[in-house]
């Protein structure tokens, strides 16, 4: 585990120096807590794609099969690493092709097209997962192969991006309302929860026939990633056309976002997330500047206080650190801390002091103290890496250290973001 370098937060104060400092923390911690970690342990040479299931010292466990959304993400991290780490391009650009032949040649439906939600390590279909398709799924498909296009010019990763994109467009766009439909039929056809198509997954997310919070901000995140690389026209009016939902249906005052919709947008009430809330702030304003190369008032109004609403319910004042969840005006409901929410707390946080650091000292001091629970509790000093869950005080709640669901997208993302932003804070202040 990383040495606890960092005194109380109250006595650290932003500038060049504790930057410097900070970003070589991160860096460390990228690779010795992360990257060094799952690679090449995660990479599958018997069946091909990444192996998710490892216990609390990285020993490998029994597989739970191929799941579309680790395998997408651990497409896109190896990506990251060539595109970020030099030194470390030569080793990881063949693991970007063991990712890309994985989604293209098992992953994607020969015979119906799109990417499966889950296969056996055989490829073959199984009930855990099912025969449908589902557009969480696909968009980190597409979100993986999109920068795999762009860390190794791999035409076929490019091909089938822009096959996923326009195979859910096709099928799953709704023309009325805007958004998309997210349970598919294998065909594409849309899934009514009275009329079930197929052999739905044991292990489906939300509600069938309606529409999430969740799946849409990430098909915001694989839409932006493909437009960087394919600024196709229709592309373009579908990313507007997301965050537009996102700022203007999903999130609502006072900076919180409803969970689950009706196909024509009509909320269903339930709880506040405040792991999406914070993540959703740095997507929003991340699709705004790249489409309009800076951010309109209104979703940098609307990223704002998403985070200050966490910071008011869901920040854990005695220990620092996120909550899960809670309401929109109550004490949170869930006082467990999940490790994705704690490391796109610290991403969020930083980005907010850049923003706003000047005038407002909240956003460093929170950071310093996200920063100083994850590296006293979130990571794991005697196996290294990241516990899945703690409790609000940072004892360990969970030991596997990988799942379906838990590969080393948030928190490679949130480093990298983090020691990029301290790298130019240092050079600008």
């Amino acid at each position: 585990m990383l040495a606890c370098l960092v005194p109380a937060a109250s006595q650290i104060k932003p500038n060049p120096a504790a930057y410097q400092k900070l970003f070589a923390e991160a860096d460390t911690a990228l690779h010795s807590e992360i990257l060094d970690l799952w690679f090449p342990r995660s990479v599958d040479n018997v069946h091909g794609g990444f192996h998710s299931h490892f216990a609390r010292d990285w020993k490998p466990l029994p597989s739970d099969g191929k799941f579309s959304v680790f395998q997408g993400r651990m497409t896109w991290v190896a990506a990251q690493v060539v595109l970020r780490e030099p030194a470390m391009k030569e080793q990881f650009v063949p693991i970007v092709h063991h990712g890309v032949d994985f989604l293209t040649g098992v992953m994607w439906d020969k015979e119906k097209g799109g990417f499966y939600w889950g296969l056996d390590d055989s490829g073959n279909i199984t009930p855990s997962f099912g025969d449908n398709k589902h557009l969480y799924g696909i968009g980190f498909c597409i979100y993986g192969l999109a920068a795999a296009w762009q860390a190794t010019s791999d035409p076929k990763a490019l091909d089938f991006a822009k096959k996923g994109f326009l195979w859910v467009d096709q099928h799953a766009h709704d023309k009325d309302h805007g958004g998309y439909y997210e349970w598919l039929a294998r065909d594409g056809t849309p899934i009514d929860s009275h009329t079930s198509s197929g052999s739905v997954a044991t292990n489906a997310i939300g509600p069938i026939n309606y529409k999430s919070m969740n799946t849409h901000i990430h098909l915001l995140e694989a839409f932006t990633q493909l437009y960087q690389v394919w600024p196709d026209p229709t592309l373009r009016s579908r990313l507007e056309e997301l965050l537009a939902i996102v700022r203007d249906k999903i999130c609502v005052e006072p900076g919180v976002m409803n969970l689950y919709f009706t196909n024509p947008w009509q909320p269903i009430p339930d709880h506040d997330s405040y792991g999406h809330d914070v993540e959703t702030a740095y997507l929003m304003l991340e699709t705004d500047e790249l489409l309009h190369r800076h951010a309109s008032d209104q979703t940098e109004r609307m990223a704002r206080i998403l985070v200050d609403h966490a910071l008011a319910y869901g920040w854990d004042t005695r220990n620092g650190g996120f909550f899960r969840e809670g309401t929109t005006f109550g004490k949170a409901e869930d006082s467990m801390k999940e490790w994705w929410i704690q490391f796109e707390g610290l991403n969020a946080l930083l980005m907010m002091h850049e923003r706003y650091g000047a005038h407002d000292p909240r956003y460093f001091q929170r950071f310093l103290e996200q920063w100083n629970f994850i590296r006293n509790h979130t990571f794991d000093a005697k196996y290294r890496g990241d516990f899945n869950l703690t409790t609000a005080e940072g004892s360990p709640a969970t030991e596997d250290k990988g799942s379906i669901w838990k590969a080393a997208y948030h928190d490679g993302r949130a480093l990298w973001n983090v020691r990029t932003r301290l790298q130019k804070l240092a050079s600008t202040r």
